[in-house]
């Protein structure tokens, strides 16, 4: 049977890293099933028309043309294709992900915890959305910040974006590999904790679903960026940018 389609929003990201973080396996064709159950098709030229807007209109002011960028979980790259860089990274356990992504994404297949393995201290910026949540536990989410810190550059930044639990407080539930409850505040605390640095704390950015109550015609999507005090209303979502000194 089809999984329900509606995702969270924005980023077709995956607990494909939470299950090698809990040692369950999967072989390819699993992981690849699993994803184009949930993320059907027809959705996708969509979802992409939006991160476009959400690129250009907010997230680039992070990175700069000369960066190197690494999307951490990065689905069907929906961020990594959209953002503009100086060299962009995938990571994703999902064998389909690479197929999706643009010509100038270099693709790495590995879980999360392993990314200094192969990229220790060449990103600029890391960004993981809607990824977290699926993580078992809080110490698995210690060892990705670590992993992170390792990767980055000095002055890097990690871009995070995700659910915030404490204004979906029965809804966050109800995706059933969500594990790890998260708000604003808490994932700014263990940040603090691992050494890095708040640059910027939004607790209501995006709404929670691309099903909810903001339109997403790609102009509407521009308009609703450029007013803040609808995000007030309508956001779901946190977004936190931490930096390493």
């Amino acid at each position: 049977m089809r999984l329900q389609s509606r995702c969270q929003l924005w980023q077709l990201s995956s607990f494909i890293s939470f299950l090698r973080l809990e040692k369950i396996t999967m072989d390819d064709k699993h992981l690849a099933e699993l994803y184009r159950n949930r993320f059907p098709e027809e959705d996708l030229i969509r979802k992409d028309a939006i991160w476009k807007v959400i690129c250009a209109n907010y997230f680039q002011q992070f990175v700069t043309l000369s960066d190197t960028v690494v999307d951490v979980a990065c689905g069907y790259g929906e961020f990594i294709n959209n953002i503009s860089a100086g060299e962009k990274i995938g990571v994703d356990l999902n064998p389909d992900s690479e197929q999706h992504l643009a010509e100038n994404v270099r693709f790495i297949s590995i879980s999360a915890t392993e990314i200094a393995s192969q990229l220790r201290g060449q990103a600029d910026v890391v960004f993981t959305s809607n990824f977290l949540e699926h993580l078992p536990d809080k110490t698995a989410l210690e060892r990705l910040l670590d992993e992170i810190w390792l990767t980055l550059k000095p002055g890097g930044r990690y871009m995070i974006m995700g659910p915030n639990l404490r204004y979906l407080p029965g809804e966050y539930w109800d995706f059933y590999d969500h594990h790890l409850g998260l708000t604003h505040a808490s994932l700014c605390e263990i940040l603090a904790i691992k050494g890095f640095q708040i640059e910027r704390c939004v607790d209501r950015f995006l709404p929670y679903t691309t099903q909810g109550a903001l339109p997403t015609h790609p102009s509407l999507v521009r308009a609703y960026l450029s007013i803040p005090m609808a995000w007030k209303i309508l956001g779901k979502q946190f977004f936190i940018v931490a930096t390493k000194p």
